[in-house]
């Protein structure tokens, strides 16, 4: 019963993209809701399979666990921000002059005028 069940919910995905190309005459509004409906009939069907049940769960699961995260306040953020900011500037202006000066090296080696 399960994999017919799954069979329906490829058939109504399938459908809602066949009646998307099938109105290509039809108002744009009406071949998107092909495929809304499409989509929103898959998923409810979707929804009694035994992997839809197990998503549902799963789902659930991790809006709970998303409520027990701690956020950091904006004064932590600002401060990380700033100092991510401040390593980027310090690392650009090392790399800066490690180019310089590996080009100076070069133009040295090779006898041009700098």
């Amino acid at each position: 019963m399960n994999k017919l069940k799954l069979g329906l919910v490829f058939a109504f995905i399938v459908a809602g993209v066949v009646g998307f190309i099938y109105l290509s005459e039809s108002a744009m509004v009406v071949r998107v809701l092909s495929i809304l409906v499409g989509f929103l009939l898959a998923i409810i069907t979707a929804r009694f399979t035994a992997q839809g049940q197990e998503f549902y769960v799963f789902c659930k699961e991790s809006k709970e666990e998303t409520k027990k995260v701690v956020w950091p306040s904006r004064k932590e953020t600002v401060q990380t921000s700033g100092v991510v900011f401040a390593f980027v500037i310090a690392m650009a202006l090392f790399l800066w002059f490690i180019d310089s000066a590996l080009m100076s090296l070069v133009k040295l080696m090779m006898n041009q005028d700098a």
